[in-house]
């Protein structure tokens, strides 16, 4: 199908324009009159088109599918969008479950509204392993589209939202699943574009279907408030309206009500009662300037006192969806808290619609609102980050989810730049939003001009700075204690990095030394040669098969005589020389090289290495019990050996006899300490009332240092006997 024409116009009758039109389209346009005429025209013929592409398709609810994506288009239009979304809105289906194309809308309504359909149209003809990765690589692809045009989230939200409207019609099992992901998904990505009235909501909707009895038994409680609560709610709204009055202060004072969803959680996480978390009223002050904001905190504060410590300036000091406003909580009547937010009308309306306020007033080409800025960077910063790390869909997904599910702290950079973080995020956090350069080469932090592990938490108004070195490199042990998807991602990427480089070092030594045992060496083999063995085996680059052989994928054993058969000229002699050089290692291999743990082998003992898929060149003793069996297979026998100087610290097992009286470990752990080295577990493996047996894992730089850690333990009293296991 090349047009629309044919569609509407021939094959499919269109629905009336006049007379005949049906209540909820009335009702659209009654809610959009804020468009010209040009617009409103354009939205019934995004209406009759749609109309006659979804003909005959009909929801589980028996309704006609037009039904769904108009009341999509309302629910944008009591947010003030512009025509182009509305418009998209009505046709967000048509690409995906109609013959309507991506270049039919464009010649009908222009190219934004058919990219904007495209972003939101579903991935359904691609195939995937199941319908986990299925959802993440849609999600990835929606953000992807959000990036261009923000307008693509508030129609996927508005979709959602009368999705979790209609999920009565759904399974059982249908409405758990809808219900979780929006929960999980789409009422924080809501939250984080400042979408206060649709994350509400939605948020609520999940929790009905997600725990149909806890929402009935919750709303059922809220209804039946006692009386006395109402009276001291109106009690309270007097008192503070008369003295704003009094100032002379113009406002707005709007009681708020808390959802069935806001107390559940606040009961869940602060393990309070339903009475408990009821026992709170709330306000909201809207004037007519930020000075009348100040002016009115000292006016709610001489009503009633301040609970300490429990005021947030975030008019000062924005949270990262844009959201303004001065939080404070008072001690009122009869012991009850008070909480009182205060902002501006502009202020309220970007916390009540987030980044759809930029429509209400604005064309889509004027200057963008905070809000809007604050989301663009947002989505900007993570498929900049996707995309550089060249992360899966699922590890996508979860990042986002990771970053969603967060409270913010503000910290300053060492030149007063504010940051906004995470709740429980780290100096390390903090260095990776900074710039991944910095993240990457981090060594320690300086928190308020005090040196700090660069795992602690920062806490809101700290000045944080990050000390560098250039040979600083990340370590798996980070991924322990950030927090943000960035870091996370970024962390991930920078070790898989180093792997990689070292597996390329490692697989040349390997593959040269084969190829010496032939009498070749890898800059002898011909670069045809090397090519054509690279494209029979699939592989675009020498670093890819040097990389398979470290990992234990490829043996050098296997793969040398066939470069030297493929580049051997005809009649040539066939010259072997065998070479016993061993493979050192001197520490910095760590990613490729492995230790085993039934051994712990330190630098001074005799090994061998034993080359497993996957896993590369794994290092055992050579009086390890494991190698008779591996000297059946002599293919993956590698010849390994210490080089003359080797670094960082190795794990090696002793087992220990204890007296077991009180304050006989705390001896043994700082011997181990003053002999300069860590105890990285202990297990015991015999206990009774008198002696203990232990098994010690430490670290050591080698042999003699594992001997020397010994000695001291046997000067202790304490110890009755020292072995290594």
């Amino acid at each position: 199908m090349t047009s629309i024409e044919p569609i509407v116009r021939t094959n499919v009758p269109l629905p009336p324009t006049s007379g005949d039109v049906p209540d909820y389209v009335l009702e659209l346009e009654q809610t959009a009159k804020y468009l010209d005429a040009e617009g409103l025209k354009k939205l019934r013929r995004a209406y009759e088109i749609g109309a006659a592409a979804h003909v005959g398709q009909m929801r589980k609810s028996g309704e006609p599918y037009i039904t769904h994506p108009v009341a999509v288009a309302k629910i944008l239009a009591e947010q003030g969008l512009d025509a182009d979304s509305l418009i998209a809105a009505i046709l967000h289906d048509t690409i995906e479950d109609t013959p309507i194309t991506h270049d039919d809308l464009s010649r009908e309504f222009g190219d934004d509204v058919a990219n904007i359909v495209e972003g939101v149209t579903k991935l359904d003809k691609l195939q995937f392993k199941d319908r986990r990765e299925a959802d993440a690589e849609s999600f990835r692809k929606m953000m992807l589209a959000i990036a261009e045009d923000l307008r693509v989230i508030l129609i996927k939200l508005a979709d959602r939202l009368h999705n979790m409207r209609t999920l009565g019609a759904q399974s059982a099992e249908a409405r758990q699943r809808i219900a979780k992901e929006t929960l999980d998904v789409y009422a924080p990505i809501a939250q984080r574009l400042g979408m206060n009235m649709l994350k509400s909501e939605l948020q609520d909707l999940g929790f009905k279907a997600m725990y149909p009895w806890r929402h009935a038994v919750l709303s059922k409680r809220i209804r039946a408030q006692p009386v006395v609560r109402r009276e001291s709610m109106v009690q309270i709204e007097a008192e503070l309206a008369q003295r704003l009055a009094r100032e002379k202060l113009q406002h707005r004072l709007i009681s708020r009500v808390k959802s069935p969803w806001s107390i559940y959680t606040k009961m869940k996480a602060e393990s309070k009662t339903f009475a408990q978390v009821m026992d709170v009223f709330g306000f909201r002050l809207v004037m007519r300037s930020v000075a009348d904001c100040y002016h009115a905190l000292g006016v709610v504060h001489s009503v009633y006192k301040p609970v300490d410590t429990r005021f947030r300036d975030f008019i000062a000091i924005p949270k990262g969806n844009g959201y303004q406003s001065l939080h404070t909580v008072l001690f009122g009547p009869y012991g009850a808290h008070v909480e009182v937010q205060i902002r501006t009308e502009e202020m309220d309306l970007v916390a009540e619609k987030g980044i759809a306020a930029h429509w209400t007033y604005k064309s889509g080409g004027a200057q963008q609102s905070s809000a809007e800025m604050r989301a663009r960077n947002w989505i900007s910063s993570l498929m900049s980050d996707h995309q550089a790390q060249n992360r899966s869909s699922l590890e996508f997904y979860e990042n986002v989810k990771i970053d969603l599910f967060q409270e913010e702290v503000y910290v300053f950079s060492p030149k007063g730049d504010i940051l906004s973080l995470p709740r429980n995020a780290t100096a390390l956090d903090f260095a990776y939003m900074v710039h991944t350069d910095v993240g990457n080469h981090a060594v320690t932090a300086r928190i308020n001009g005090k040196l700090s592990p660069l795992r602690t938490q920062l806490d809101n108004g700290d000045r944080v700075e990050i000390v560098t070195t250039p040979s600083s490199t990340p370590k798996p042990q980070w991924l322990e204690f950030v927090v943000t998807g960035k870091a996370r991602a970024s962390i991930r990427q920078q070790l898989k990095q180093l792997e990689h480089e070292d597996a390329i070092e490692i697989g040349h030594r390997m593959l040269d030394r084969a190829l010496e045992q032939l009498g070749s060496s890898i800059d002898k083999i011909p670069a045809a040669t090397l090519e054509a063995y690279l494209q029979e085996n699939k592989m675009q680059r020498l670093e890819n098969l040097l990389a398979e052989i470290a990992l234990g994928n490829r043996l050098p054993s296997l793969v040398a005589p066939l470069l030297v058969e493929k580049s051997a000229s005809p009649g040539a002699p066939e010259e072997r020389k065998v070479n016993r050089e061993l493979l050192l290692i001197d520490g910095t291999e760590r990613n490729v090289i492995s230790f085993s743990n039934c051994c712990n082998a330190v630098p001074g003992d005799e090994i061998m290495g034993f080359h497993t898929s996957g896993k590369g060149i794994v290092v055992h003793r050579l009086e390890c019990s494991n190698v008779a069996e591996y000297r059946k297979h002599p293919e993956r026998w590698i010849n390994v050996g210490w080089a003359r100087k080797v670094t960082g610290d190795y794990i090696a097992s002793i087992r220990m006899e204890l007296d077991n009286r009180q304050g006989a470990l705390a001896q043994v752990a700082a011997a181990i300490a003053e002999a300069e080295s860590n105890i990285d577990r202990v297990e015991y493996i015999e206990r009774d009332t008198q002696v203990g047996v232990l098994r010690v894992n430490i670290e050591v730089r080698s042999l003699s240092h594992l001997g020397d850690v010994m000695r001291r333990l046997r000067r202790l009293k304490v110890v009755l006997g020292v072995s290594r296991i």
